[in-house]
């Protein structure tokens, strides 16, 4: 079988999709048991169908905004069919790992497959990471700024909870930031001495076992970084303002949602998103598969002050909307894309095969 195949098909297992199910459905059980809420279940009759509907079409939207972004990076390249395919699979990549280590390597051979060179497709999974990364390093101390301090949630929480939390913030914005501006050190200015760096540091002793690794991930560095020069100023600027606008609709569904339940204001909507940035950041540490588990249980402390009561049926719909449908989504694409992928390949071996052979 196709090495890539095989990868592909390990990453979708059933048991890594039954892993992250697993573990939010028994989060959000233990959310309404633990104190007997369960009766707050019928609380969602009183949901603005609205604002409901609102959220949902932002999810659309946001996803438009990502098929649009991956087939500008690609220079049109894939077709809307095909943007759909890849971002259909993208988003079940990263739902069924843990959020620190997304679906980067099945997004490479995602692109691969569907007919771009590896280089380029190692290029455009690298940028939309440093894209996605850098929106939150620039974002984040513009929502700590403009909420002075708010933005750390105090509901629910003792002064040590708190603390804690601002450490995982600031880890995690560390963690981030330094990582971005290596990987842009390496796309954008020095690619072979990062890789001449690489290959050093696991010359030395006990880092010897990731030579070979080095080796690859350098090279892979290398092939990215001359894919994206002589990019124009109209290719960037699509990358930065796409980047913006899908990333401002993920987090405005949230503020959507909130407001079907309870009254919100401006300065609240704004907050609302700031919190949620920060929630993310954090989130992004998270060692379970799409953050499932941990995602419910931190939800009531970030965004409880706003909905009181309906705190955990909010939690429960935006999961239901952002992260279950992506697992049963891509169960459905995946089967069709792979025959459609791996057969055309097989397709053209069997065409090439009586030629070579005559």
């Amino acid at each position: 079988m196709d090495q890539n195949k095989k990868t592909i098909l390990k990453s979708f297992s059933p048991v890594k999709i039954l892993i992250p199910v697993l573990l939010g459905l028994a989060a959000t059980a233990w959310l309404f048991i633990k104190d007997d809420k369960v009766g707050e279940l019928k609380g969602i009759v009183e949901a603005n169908v609205w604002w409901l509907a609102a959220a949902l079409a932002v999810l659309v939207v946001r996803d438009l905004g990502y098929m649009y972004r991956i087939r500008s990076l690609t220079d049109k390249f894939l077709t809307w069919r095909n943007s759909l395919d890849v971002i259909m699979l993208w988003e079940f990549a990263s739902a069924v790992t843990p959020s620190v280590v997304g679906g980067t390597t099945v997004a490479t051979i995602i692109l691969n497959k569907e007919g771009i060179p590896l280089g380029k497709s190692l290029a455009y999974v690298m940028l939309t990471a440093v894209l996605d990364n850098m929106f939150f390093i620039m974002a984040a101390p513009i929502a700590l700024l403009l909420t002075q301090g708010e933005v750390f949630p105090t509901f629910n929480l003792d002064p040590s909870d708190i603390a804690k939390l601002k450490s995982a913030f600031y880890i995690s914005y560390g963690l981030i930031a330094l990582y971005t501006f290596i990987m842009i050190y390496a796309l954008f200015v020095r690619p072979r001495a990062f890789k001449w760096l690489l290959l050093k540091t696991t010359s030395l002793g006990f880092l010897r076992k990731w030579r070979v690794n080095a080796f690859q991930h350098g090279n892979e560095i290398v092939w990215a970084s001359e894919q994206l020069k002589g990019k124009d100023f109209n290719y960037w600027a699509r990358a930065i303002i796409s980047t913006i606008f899908v990333w401002s609709a993920r987090y405005f569904l949230l503020n959507c949602l909130i407001a079907a339940f309870t009254d919100v204001t401006l300065s609240e909507h704004a907050l609302i998103i700031s919190r949620n940035l920060i929630f993310w950041i954090v989130m992004l540490i998270a060692i379970t598969p799409g953050g499932a588990g941990i995602v419910e249980m931190a939800f009531p402390s970030f965004f409880g002050l706003f909905l009181g009561s309906f705190s955990n049926i909010v939690v429960v719909l935006y999961r239901l909307i952002t992260y279950y449908p992506y697992l049963i989504l891509g169960s459905i694409f995946l089967p069709k894309w792979v025959a459609k992928v791996f057969g055309r390949q097989a397709q053209e071996q069997e065409e090439f095969a009586p030629r070579y052979r005559g």
